[in-house]
């Protein structure tokens, strides 16, 4: 890249962006087309061939010569297949053509992506519809054209469909709560989002000699380095030359596309590092962090790294998340969960304060649900992630205000103090009135509240789709109650304080990773669902079902399917991980345990035949706990190929218990003693480079 940056110019220049638009559309489809697009209303099907047109005469002056309907199927990931713009016309005479036809819709093949069921394979069909909402833009040589995923009878089998469910969800029911207070009918609600993500850099070389960070995204043996996060001087620490470089690639990727790359450094873990973007609507920040994801393993290897995005890559250190910054808002720029000057007074706040507490609090398992996987299993609870118990964190200002509300006795008046460094050139400045919980899996942070809990790799379309249902739910119950009172000031205070009263369970200020905390959490009735397998069955409950029905945003055919691919996947990783270790351990690790037990056996021996004075005990020692330890290595690889051979397909919830107890029980035997053996074994004979390689190999 060049000397000089123009951010201004560079900004965007990706994206079919409304600027964009409304130079080429005609003014008449600009208008419908913005104008659906802000209401999140059907699209004219007379303007999608004007559309079209615009679109592909745009890309091709960025170079596109292809099209794809970009999707997010039930893989996690995103998926595409590109479409050239070339047609025939006449005798072979060359054309380039998009019809509106093609824009609005495409047709990939279903069976061949994870449904849970909906769709078998000789039911191939199914269809990607154009979401407007979030707009196209080119990447490569390709326009990409944002889309909606589903079966041939009508099922989404995509994360993005019941995201986009969820937020007319909250539009609806949040439309009749600010009607209320004296709102115009256009105005709406939105919710928006903006994540922070979390991911290791590590050399190219050292992972292309980890098979298990090629096969699983983490490594399944390794002990911890002499010095891993002990000294937190990685934290927020000078940016190695390389990383800055890979950094700076990024965000002009990034920015490229219309994506707001605000804050880079780096994280607590040596070769851990964060991105963070600017608040955007929950759907455009969904489809920008799957942008960011792929930009990060693309970006990496011109740098000659790998970026790993797997939520606990290396034990002992701490794991990757990606805290999802969740508000709800107006469509006119108004923040409902910003307090304002004089929150106790500001009875909107409270009103949707209040709604998600109760939200929060009726739906743990939900949440809880939304973060469930194997790789996110390893990190809850341990080194910066929050515990799998969920807990709203208000902080002391807000807890003051709601305590004084359920007791009737006014709060204590706390002016801001200012901060005085005690250098007298350094500036004051005022104090927030409130700390940050950093264990917390829900924290209210100001005017947002920071979902902790998501994992690194997964994407944010489903603990924002539960998010807003949930909280369209209560805000719907809410306006039942307000639509009829005859006093709407006093409804609306016997709603805040009897919600507040009833749910103040859930809120927790202390720390979320003290025994105390789990034993006052079960005193409370709070869910510990420690697993992925304790917390998948809460999710087709009838109750939960209900609710995602009542909204529109899954049906019971959807949310079943849902839980069956969940449980595979589970099923899967953990089925991946466990062949990876055998391989490693079959073809790696018991050779080079072999040869280095005999070349000491051979030292001894040497040693006996040069003089019977000499000292071989050393010798011994080692080779006895190398022979002990070889012993249980043997032992643990065929207690782990056992766990696997005895799993019995059928019942796909027992066969995730199973995996998760004795398949995982006979992983972590055979890591602790594989673990213990590369502290014995020369370095020279050992197959894997070691963790303070891998962390510490990006110089």
């Amino acid at each position: 890249m060049g000397d000089f940056y123009d951010l201004n110019k560079e900004y965007e220049s990706n994206v079919f962006n409304d600027k964009v638009m409304k130079k080429r559309l005609p003014k008449e489809v600009y208008a419908s087309l913005t104008k659906s697009i802000k209401n999140m209303s059907l699209i004219d099907p007379s303007i999608a061939g004007a559309v079209a047109c615009a679109m592909k005469e745009w890309a091709l002056e960025k170079g596109a010569t292809h099209y794809t309907h970009w999707f997010q199927p039930m893989t996690g990931s995103t998926a595409e297949k590109h479409e050239s713009f070339v047609n025939f016309k006449g005798d072979r005479e060359l054309i380039l053509e998009f019809s509106g036809k093609e824009l609005v819709k495409g047709e990939p093949d279903a069976s061949s992506f994870p449904t849970g069921g909906v769709r078998e394979t000789y039911e191939a069909r199914g269809y990607t519809a154009w979401d407007p909402t979030s707009p196209a833009f080119v990447k490569g040589h390709v326009l990409y054209i944002p889309t909606a995923f589903c079966s041939y009878s009508g099922e989404a089998l995509d994360k993005k469909t019941p995201l986009l469910r969820s937020m007319q969800a909250v539009d609806k029911q949040g439309r009749r709560i600010l009607k209320l207070f004296g709102s115009k009918a256009e105005e709406g609600i939105i919710t928006n989002c903006g994540a922070e993500q979390e991911y290791f850099l590590i050399d190219e070389s050292v992972y292309n000699e980890r098979p298990d960070l090629i096969y699983s995204g983490r490594t399944l043996f390794g002990s911890g380095p002499p010095k891993g996060q002990d000294l937190d001087d990685h934290y927020f620490g000078v940016i190695k030359p390389r990383v800055a470089a890979f950094m700076q690639d990024l965000d002009e990727t990034l920015w490229s596309l219309g994506i707001a790359s605000k804050t880079r450094h780096n994280e607590v873990a040596p070769a851990q590092h964060e991105i963070a973007s600017i608040y955007e609507t929950a759907n455009r920040a969904t489809d920008h962090n799957q942008l960011i994801m792929e930009t990060l393993k693309t970006v990496a290897p011109k740098h000659g790294l790998v970026c790993l995005t797997n939520e606990k890559p290396f034990a002992g250190v701490n794991g990757s998340g990606k805290h999802c910054n969740w508000s709800i808002g107006t469509t006119k720029g108004d923040n409902l969960l910003d307090p304002g000057k004089t929150p106790a007074q500001n009875a909107r706040f409270l009103l949707f304060l209040s709604a998600v507490i109760k939200a929060v609090d009726l739906h743990q398992d939900l949440l809880r649900v939304s973060v469930a996987t194997a790789q996110n299993d390893h990190r809850l609870g341990k080194a910066e992630a929050p515990p799998a118990i969920i807990s709203i964190f208000l902080g002391e200002e807000l807890t003051d205000i709601l305590t004084s509300i359920m007791t009737g006795v006014d709060p204590v008046s706390k002016a801001r103090v200012q901060m005085d460094i005690g250098v007298d050139v350094l500036p004051h400045f005022p104090k927030d009135t409130t700390d940050r919980n950093r264990t917390s899996p829900f924290a209210f942070t100001g005017n947002k509240f920071e979902f902790r809990m998501v994992g690194s790799s997964l994407s944010i379309a489903g603990p924002l789709f539960i998010l807003n249902t949930i909280v369209a739910d209560v805000l719907g119950e809410f306006a039942d109650k307000l639509e009829k009172a005859k006093d709407l000031n006093a409804e609306i205070a016997k709603i805040v304080k009897d919600t507040i009263t009833k749910h103040w369970r859930i809120v927790f200020n202390g720390n979320n990773y003290a025994e105390e905390w789990v034993a006052e959490a079960k005193k409370r009735g709070l869910l510990n669902l420690k697993t992925t397998t304790d917390a998948l069955p809460y999710f087709t409950k009838p109750e939960n079902i209900a609710l995602l029905e009542r909204h529109g945003v899954l049906t019971k055919t959807e949310v079943e399917s849902r839980t069956e691919l969940l449980l595979e996947a589970y099923v899967k990783i953990l089925h991946i991980e466990a062949l990876s270790m055998l391989e490693i351990a079959h073809r790696g690790v018991v050779p080079a345990v072999i040869d280095f037990s005999a070349n000491v056996a051979k030292t001894i021996a040497s040693k006996k035949k040069v003089s019977a004075k000499f000292s071989t005990k050393l010798e011994q020692d080692l080779l006895e706990e190398l022979s002990t330890l070889g012993e249980k290595l043997g032992k643990d690889i065929a207690a782990l190929e056992k766990a696997i051979a005895s799993a019995k397909e059928g019942d796909t919830l027992k066969l995730a218990q199973y995996y998760g107890k004795k398949v995982i029980g006979a992983m972590n035997a055979l890591r602790d003693t594989v673990d213990k053996l590369e502290g014995l074994v020369d370095e020279s004979y050992w197959p894997l480079p070691s963790y303070g390689e891998i962390l510490y190999s990006v110089k």
